[in-house]
């Protein structure tokens, strides 16, 4: 008895089996807007097969409106016997969110506050590395008090490879020094370091915002891209990979 938890991002959608807080099996697939109601549920129903496990009940978020339209689709006719909760504006998440217009705030973010909120407590940053790298802060609380948004590494790399007369992609990969020998490892130099730097220079003046002491502040990294940078960068306390499923979880025990 599982649940399925689906996280669709503007690339990359993550599938997860979870059961009492464990992720039991985990796939990464493209996030292709011409993808079909029929279409997923071949993929989907394909990999539960595979997996082995009864679905009882389905969580899904997504940041792409055409697919979470085909997905709406398929869970009424392929999946119609099963209860499903998609989490956006209006579904229980148990999370104050003290912003402008809590209702534009990306379901994801919201997902990612309540999970670490449940899992560390209070005063927690978290940063999500995806196609954009988003920085989530959850008060002591347990409020979700706002974060920032910044481009991700890969759409960053690429913009160089497409705007660069003399630049190409390159493999996301630590170089040998800083101080770069070659276009490819001055490339990678400016990538990898560069975001290190940036994701500890917002949070350091994120916990100065929040005015509480550094060691009283979790920092937790998730997101597909996070172990790119996860250790150059001093500042994280816990890398949780699977965060947005596991606040799925907790999103659909509270709607069931």
């Amino acid at each position: 008895m599982s649940l399925l938890a689906a996280d669709i991002g503007n690339s990359q959608t993550v599938l997860g089996l979870l059961s009492g807080g464990e992720v039991q099996a985990h796939w990464r697939v493209a996030t292709d807007e011409r993808r079909t109601a029929d279409e997923w549920a071949l993929l989907v129903r394909g990999l539960l097969r595979d997996a082995g496990h009864e679905v009882t009940g389905i969580s899904v978020c997504s940041t792409v409106p055409a697919v979470l339209h085909e997905w709406r689709d398929m869970l009424v006719r392929y999946f119609g016997d099963v209860k499903s909760v998609v989490v956006e504006p209006g579904v229980r998440t148990g999370v104050p969110v003290l912003m402008d217009n809590p209702r534009e705030v990306g379901a994801d973010r919201i997902l990612n506050a309540l999970a670490a909120a449940n899992l560390y407590g209070g005063p927690t940053i978290v940063v999500d590395f995806g196609t954009a790298t988003t920085y989530d802060v959850v008060s002591e609380k347990g409020q979700y008090v706002g974060g920032a948004i910044a481009p991700g590494i890969e759409i960053s790399l690429e913009a160089l490879g497409r705007r660069g007369a003399q630049l190409r992609k390159v493999e996301l990969l630590r170089p040998r020094t800083v101080i770069a020998k070659n276009t490819v490892e001055a490339l990678q130099s400016g990538m990898l370091f560069g975001f290190a730097s940036q994701v500890e220079g917002l949070v350091s003046r994120m916990v100065a915002e929040l005015g509480v002491p550094s060691s009283q502040v979790n920092v937790v990294a998730t997101g597909y891209l996070a172990p790119v940078v996860l250790d150059e960068c001093a500042c994280f306390t816990d890398h949780s990979p699977w965060l947005t499923l596991l606040g799925l979880e907790l999103v659909f025990a509270r709607n069931s």
